[in-house]
Formats: C-alpha cells, structure tokens, sequence
C-alpha cells in the first residue's frame, strides 16, 4: 500500500513541475491579447506552485496598474523587490508610483538605487530623477 502510494507521487511530481511552469506562459499569453482577469489568474496559479517567481508578481504588478488598483500595484513590486533587489523594472515601477503618491523621498531612494545597479534602465532613471526633484522645488 505504501509503494503504491509513493510510486503514484513520483508519476505525477513531474507533471505538477510542468503546470507550474505553463500557467506562467498562459498567463503572459493573456497579458499580452489584453485579457488581463485571466492573465491575473494564471499568474496567480503560477505563483503557488513557484512562489519565488518574481516574474508573475511583476506581471501582477503591471495588471494592477492598468486596473489602476494601486495598493496591489505596490504590494506586487515590493515582492519582486523583495525576492531580487536589482530588478530593474520593479524599481523603476515602484519609483514612479511613489511619485505619482507624491512620495518623493521613497522615489528618490528608489531611482537613486537604481541609478548604482542599472543596465536597462539607466536613462529612464536618470529623467525621472530629474522629475523628481522638479517636484520637490514647487
């Protein structure tokens, strides 16, 4: 009874790796087409089978800012943040929407972090440090 249990897992182990992976890949589908409830969803499923995936919560991120749902927007980016500190675009995500809250020391902190690990978006940092401190002088 007890080999025929442990037989039954090793079958199917396998092939749970592989929807983890295919609800990531389903879920940019739908992002991508614009379907954002059921890119939200997949994303979702992705992220319980491979918790560490900073991907889907930078996805989650950016459906949660064409929702225009701004909590979660920053909730999803603090994770990815969280799980890899040099991604780039969640810094740079996060800094813009700290400055749309007028946040502009957490936005400033942010780019000025970024600006010392950049590659891919050193220019966009540099302008919206430029932005930043426009709104502070007024």
């Amino acid at each position: 009874m007890r080999l025929s249990k442990i037989i039954l897992i090793l079958l199917f182990l396998p092939n749970l790796a592989y929807a983890g992976a295919n609800y990531f890949n389903e879920g940019l589908t739908f992002y991508e087409n614009k379907e954002f409830d059921k890119a939200k969803f997949k994303f979702e499923q992705d992220i319980v089978f491979n918790p560490k995936n900073e991907k889907s919560y930078l996805y989650l991120s950016k459906i949660f800012n064409e929702q225009e749902k701004r909590e979660l927007e920053e909730k999803n980016l603090n994770t990815v943040i969280l799980l890899n500190p040099k991604n780039e675009e969640a810094t740079y995500n996060l800094a813009q929407l700290k400055l749309k809250k007028s946040d502009f020391e957490g936005s400033k902190k942010l780019i000025e972090k970024l600006i010392i690990f950049c590659k891919d978006y050193c220019q966009k940092s540099q302008r919206l440090k430029i932005e930043i401190e426009k709104s502070q002088k007024k």
